[in-house]
């Protein structure tokens, strides 16, 4: 399945897209693509419906994040061998994992605002996958039962706040607008191997970002996995999982997002995101 949310800002619907791509409206029947509402179980029942019963969207006005909140934002850090040394630094012995604040969570479509200060904000398209019901001490062997789907993340990156000021990487990855989640949330059973998924990200339309999963350090798996041995993973939460070569950092000379920048991605099958770069009004 491909679910997803539409309408305006703080009032989206949940849309189901059918077998021929139409955006069906699931409204009526009391789903909600958050938290328990993305369980494994929620999932079941919502696959249970007569999907060519339910009424049809011709157009809807915007595409909103497929997720209406998330109970965590997790993310891991350079967890993509190429990136790692494009980075200059050595492949982790462990996955580098780092939280984003939840409110940056935003619409595949809207806008990135860039924030007081910022000069060196950064694009890093990524695979995001959400979980579909609580995961602790899972084996590696295990892990992917604990997922409910999978969707395209944007994991926009202030460098000066997140490497030139003290403390944790989050305060650089956090400002409202830069975790344009969706537009799908595409379900498990639609992923058969997420270690094989091409990534790509277009500035001004020029590819910047483009490689496979099959790139990761730590795959899908290893990362459930690692994650449950440290916190319980709930359903609805996303993690993030690290984005591969061409981010402006690693660029020489270094190139970051202005104002009247585009950005074009997609993780395959998962469906494409734009964004228009602004200043804070």
């Amino acid at each position: 399945m491909k679910l997803l949310r539409f309408g305006p800002v703080g009032q989206e619907k949940p849309g189901i897209l059918d077998e021929v791509g139409r955006l069906r409206d699931l409204s009526a029947h009391g789903v909600s693509l958050a938290g328990q509402g993305v369980s494994l179980e929620a999932l079941a029942a919502i696959r249970a419906l007569d999907i060519d019963s339910l009424p049809v969207v011709d157009t809807p006005e915007r595409i909103g994040s497929c997720l209406a909140y998330v109970p965590n934002f997790h993310c891991v850090g350079l967890n993509y061998a190429k990136h790692a040394v494009e980075a200059g630094m050595e492949f982790p012995k462990e996955p580098v994992l780092f939280n984003k604040a939840t409110s940056a969570l935003s619409g595949p479509f809207d806008p990135v605002v860039l924030p007081k200060g910022a000069d060196k904000t950064d694009w890093e398209v990524e695979l995001g996958v959400v979980i579909g019901r609580a995961a602790h001490y899972v084996s590696e062997a295990d892990a992917l039962d604990y997922v409910a789907g999978y969707c395209t993340v944007n994991d926009v990156s202030e460098r000066a706040f997140q490497l030139e000021r003290s403390g944790q990487w989050m305060k650089g990855k956090s400002a409202p607008t830069f975790g344009p989640v969706g537009p799908w949330l595409v379900t498990a059973d639609e992923v058969p191997d997420p270690q094989a998924l091409m990534l790509r990200l277009s500035l001004n339309g020029k590819v910047v970002q483009s490689e496979s999963t099959a790139d990761m350090i730590f795959s899908v798996a290893q990362i459930v996995s690692h994650m449950s041995q440290f916190m319980r993973l709930v359903p609805g939460d996303i993690i993030s999982t690290g984005t591969p070569s061409g981010v402006g950092m690693g660029m020489s000379p270094q190139r970051y997002l202005k104002p009247g920048d585009v950005m074009s991605l997609e993780v395959e099958g998962l469906g494409e995101q734009r964004q228009d770069v602004v200043a804070l009004t």
